[in-house]
């Protein structure tokens, strides 16, 4: 197993990694490394994601070599048959494990996701699907060991709901997040329909990074409108119903954000003010690409109406991203949060340069 442990130094790139951990480590030792908190933050991040690479690296030789001992156990004729099929699984989900992390270089694609939720027109039918798509998302992070907390919760007159916010919190929550931004497109038997028609239905969802205390965002405290209200008691299951919720607007963008999972007004202007701070800054960086753009004389596709994937529930059951062509016909073990494999879909299309356009057209 000497040649896999030399191949996976070559595809982590083991001595690299040490020497830029050494030179790290030689910059942070200087007397003068945190004089910039700034840089010697970023620094430091970057010191974090070359330390999880290198004890990755260390993790898939430790296997590598683990696979060659059953290897020759089994040639001496031991019965190491299952022992060696979980270790190839646990190897291989190791792997693509890694792949994922590497495609998530982005400058924010560590950080925590913000995500709100927003039903399309439709009344009831796409407040409904809102919700079904809250549900699918807590699940999700659930799965992968995020914290999950619903900072607003905005209940549908009938069912469902008319908005929702929620924060995903742990390594690379935004990064993966990234690929579900955009509307959601569900065709199905309406259970609010007597007539049993069948209805479509849209929901938009929007993915910011919460950032860093030490990344500036202007805000005027004249720009901004804060409005004192009870929270939603028909969301009792996710807020606590009290007179401490907080809804805060910009008036130069008309951004509106509003937070209710705290009893306390302080916290929960703390945490609106941070979700403006994630929606002000991304709006920052999306004027400064349609800028650059023009400049470059590139076609801006807005693509608000257009969904990025279709849930199909009635006549037939398909899931379909329209940007990589993945299908599935499990629906209901995605909607019970196993969205993994379009998100690694998504970022290896993403990757590669093979990302499609969401579909504009009603496909059925």
């Amino acid at each position: 197993m000497g040649a896999a442990r030399q191949n996976y130094g070559g595809i982590f790139e083991g001595a690299r990694l040490d020497e830029q951990l050494a030179n790290i480590e030689r910059r942070a030792g200087e007397p003068d490394f945190w004089s910039n908190q700034a840089d010697a933050q970023k620094v430091m991040q970057t010191r974090r994601r070359l330390e999880d690479d290198q004890a990755l690296l260390q993790s898939l030789q430790r296997r590598a070599d683990d696979l060659g001992v059953l290897f020759e156990w089994a040639s001496a004729g031991e019965d190491v048959s299952a022992d060696l099929a979980r270790g190839l699984d646990d190897l291989r989900n190791e792997v693509e494990a890694a792949e994922t992390k590497k495609m998530l270089s982005g400058e924010h694609d560590l950080a925590n996701a913000i995500v709100t939720i927003h039903p399309g027109a439709g009344g009831t039918e796409s407040q409904d699907w809102a919700e079904m798509l809250l549900r699918m998302y807590l699940k999700w992070a659930e799965q992968r060991g995020l914290k999950r907390e619903v900072i607003d919760y905005q209940p549908g007159d009938e069912a469902g709901i008319k908005s929702a916010t929620i924060m995903l919190a742990g390594d690379y929550a935004y990064g993966l997040m990234t690929a579900e931004a955009g509307v959601h497109r569900l065709v199905r038997i309406s259970p609010f329909d007597q007539a049993a028609r069948r209805h479509t239905s849209f929901a938009s969802v929007f993915v910011w990074p919460e950032l860093p205390d030490d990344v500036e965002v202007e805000i005027d405290e004249k720009d901004l409108r804060i409005d004192t209200y009870r929270s939603s008691g028909a969301g009792g299951q996710h807020v606590n119903v009290t007179d401490s919720a907080v809804r805060i607007t910009h008036l130069p963008t008309g951004i509106v954000v509003s937070c209710q999972n705290e009893r306390s007004q302080h916290k929960n202007r703390a945490s609106a003010m941070k979700v403006l701070r994630s929606r002000l800054f991304d709006l920052k960086l999306k004027e400064q690409e349609a800028k650059l753009a023009r400049i470059a004389g590139a076609k801006m596709d807005i693509g608000f109406g257009s969904q990025i994937r279709s849930y199909v529930l009635q006549p037939y059951q398909m899931i379909k991203d329209h940007r990589t062509k993945m299908e599935v016909g499990d629906v209901h073990r995605i909607l019970d949060g196993d969205l993994d494999p379009f998100i690694k879909t998504y970022l290896l299309k993403k990757a590669s340069g093979t990302l499609g356009s969401p579909a504009v057209t009603d496909e059925e």
